[in-house]
């Protein structure tokens, strides 16, 4: 049976997950610059089927595996956005003169940030450019986030962040967070208490009185168990689709990760 018989609907290089904040949030599954609204697949039968190619989401070079999500690794190695830097702030060192793309580092880190509070799994604080919330909050599958800080550089949210760390945790539990085994806690209570924690020197950048985000993702259920599909070692996915959060596709079958697998040449078949 050919492609066209089986119903191909979107065949290309694969990229994360893009949504738009609505509720629920909507979600498309994006080759290149194409795109395929989720939402209405959600208690469909798919398939994703890889065609055994993977390119550079950056240069587009033909690779055997990726770094970080999609890049080469010359790209892994020169890239500004996949400088040490980007997973822990607190390090930028564009002040420096250091920066390995000073363009980057000027529209990425120094600009506005948020320090917040989202509620995934358990309760963490994380940061994010604030032209980037929401869009942050909903790859972790966050079902409630809360801004507590606003501050002018990437640098100097990443070093409140790690104070912040010494009371709270900084990492998403994915598995809980797919489960919807979410911690009862009110982000306002624990915004106080940290707040009695941050040095004094942050305190011109607090909220004291931030607003509260709700979000809802289309899920019909949760999955009992977690087994993450890996297209390196099975080529095709197929099951009923039951959820989308955070960059995950959630099947009955099993979980899979997009951003995890970007670059690869993959079908979309329903």
């Amino acid at each position: 049976m050919d492609e066209e018989e089986r119903g191909l609907e979107q065949l290309g290089s694969l990229r994360p997950l893009y949504h738009e904040f609505t509720s629920p949030v909507s979600y498309f599954f994006r080759t290149g610059e194409d795109r395929a609204l989720l939402n209405d697949l959600v208690g469909e039968t798919i398939r994703i089927e890889f065609k055994g190619e993977i390119h550079c989401i950056h240069c587009g070079r033909k690779v055997k595996k990726t770094y970080n999500s999609g890049s080469c690794y010359p790209c892994f190695r020169d890239l500004a956005e996949n400088d040490l830097c980007i997973v822990k702030p607190e390090l930028c060192h564009f002040h420096q003169g250091t920066c390995r793309d000073e363009d980057f580092g000027q529209s990425h880190c120094m600009q506005m940030h948020i320090v917040y509070l989202a509620l995934s799994s358990e309760v963490k604080v994380g940061i994010t450019r604030k032209t980037n919330q929401f869009k942050r909050w909903v790859d972790q599958g966050a079902v409630q986030a809360l801004p507590i800080a606003e501050v002018p550089s990437r640098k100097l949210a990443g070093e409140l962040e790690v104070e912040l760390a010494q009371h709270i945790s900084d990492k998403t539990n994915w598995r809980r967070m797919l489960k919807n085994e979410i911690a009862e806690r009110d982000l306002t209570q624990v915004r106080a208490e940290l707040f009695e924690q941050v040095p004094e020197h942050f305190h011109p950048y607090l909220i004291a009185e931030g607003e509260m985000h709700a979000i809802t993702y289309p899920q019909l259920s949760a999955p009992e168990k977690i087994t993450a599909w890996n297209l390196d070692k099975h080529p095709e996915i197929s099951g009923k689709l039951i959820g989308i959060k955070g960059q995950y596709l959630i099947f009955d079958t099993g979980v899979f990760n997009v951003r995890k697998f970007a670059g690869y040449q993959v079908a979309l078949v329903v």
